[in-house]
């Protein structure tokens, strides 16, 4: 033992550039800054012993502190800087520490001669000592700002110990991969988490199978849906619309359909963002069939439809011809009290021009002007381009007045 505590001492004393590690039977070089007495490095053969472990973590230590300390100096920002830097800094949010606007300052004015992104963060975390709620404090502003440096921070965090990352923390980098389409950065990170030892849960799952959704990749976002069920947990709504949202993109509403009623059975609701989302998709198709059942679904729901709900109902029975039930969808509207929009009087429209019934349009339109309906851009189009089409452009005004007064006297 007083051999290899000797060894030590005499490896600091004449090679001040190389330190010890206290790996047993190892032989290992750690070089250090500074000039040596020898070119070459001595490498010792050792067994593991309290003495000279203190040595070796003391001199260790000492190299980090010294090798920060060489690569980024903590210099608070001054008055020499750009005008729009001043403003970046004006406009941190009042209730942010101290300590977090110290770091905000540092990366609003940072620039590559000062040396990495990681050595500022390194340096501020020796100096400030930072706590979890100033980590996502920090990292709250660079995404919210949309700053540059908002995935490095976030990556970086992950390693520190005063950041106590979770496996939400890393969910949120998958987002923001996802986000930015960035797929093959996100399967990259996913395998990341697997090796730290995080096992994918409900949540991150559902993440991927939003981000292939958005990217029109249904195909993989059911991998990822598949790989869910897999887990033996009741599926969320999230995971659900997910899924269905996939399906539409795909052009797939059939399928999107299966999942909602697969929902409903275990009365579980989708948000009314997804209801609309496959009314859409039926309705401009003009599945009128399918667009009701969903209208059905949506008040089954708890939904109160809207405007625009009920626009598409009109919708996708004039898109199938079928006038006669989409002026009826049209009345429903009107009677529960909803204002048509213009793109849902034109629906109606198109459905009777489909018909050639122009007499029943004219009327329809007549009816709507009684009732203090003005008629806008849209329908007004459809219109002009089925009397073009009748060439009967220059008697429209005097075909429109004839209805009017017909309708007075009456």
């Amino acid at each position: 033992m007083m051999g290899t505590y000797c060894s030590n001492i005499l490896c600091n004393f004449y090679h001040p550039n190389y330190s010890i590690t206290n790996d047993a039977t190892k032989l290992y070089c750690v070089q250090t800054r500074g000039k040596s007495l020898c070119h070459n490095p001595i490498y010792f053969g050792f067994r593991k012993h309290r003495f000279d472990s203190v040595l070796v973590s003391v001199g260790m230590e000492e190299i980090v502190e010294e090798e920060d300390d060489r690569r980024f100096r903590w210099i608070e920002v001054g008055n020499n800087i750009t005008e729009e830097q001043k403003q970046a800094i004006l406009e941190l949010p009042f209730r942010m520490t101290n300590r977090c606007k110290a770091l905000m300052r540092q990366i609003i004015c940072f620039s590559a001669e000062k040396g990495t992104i990681y050595d500022l963060l390194r340096s501020w975390v020796r100096i400030m000592k930072p706590t979890r709620a100033d980590w996502l404090s920090v990292l709250k502003e660079l995404r919210t700002t949309e700053y540059p440096v908002y995935l490095e921070v976030a990556k970086h965090a992950l390693l520190e110990e005063s950041f106590e990352a979770n496996i939400r923390d890393y969910t949120k980098i998958i987002h923001y991969y996802g986000k930015h389409n960035l797929l093959e950065d996100a399967e990259n990170f996913l395998a990341l988490m697997k090796q730290r030892g995080f096992i994918y849960d409900q949540a991150i799952l559902t993440t991927m199978v939003h981000m292939y959704s958005k990217a029109g990749r249904h195909n993989r976002a059911k991998d990822y849906f598949e790989e869910i069920k897999l887990l033996g947990e009741p599926l969320d709504k999230r995971s659900y619309g997910s899924m269905i949202m996939a399906y539409i993109r795909a052009g797939m509403p059939d399928e999107g359909e299966n999942l909602l009623q697969e929902m409903e059975a275990q009365e579980i609701y989708a948000g009314s963002e997804v209801y609309k989302a496959l009314l859409r998709a039926y309705s401009m198709i003009g599945n009128a069939e399918g667009a009701q059942r969903v209208f059905d679904a949506i008040q089954l729901a708890g939904i109160t439809p809207d405007d625009k709900i009920c626009s598409l109902v009109v919708y996708a029975y004039a898109m199938a011809g079928q006038s006669q039930k989409s002026i009826i969808a049209f009345e429903n509207m009107r009677r529960a009290g909803i204002k048509p929009t213009d793109k849902c009087i034109a629906s109606v429209l198109a459905a009777y021009e489909k018909e050639s019934k122009i007499n029943t349009a004219l009327e329809f339109l007549i009816d709507l002007e009684k009732d203090g309906i003005v008629v806008g851009e849209e329908a007004s189009a459809v219109m002009a381009k089925w009397f073009r089409k009748l060439g009967v452009v220059e008697e429209v005004e005097l075909v429109l007045r004839d209805f009017a007064t017909s309708h007075q006297i009456s």
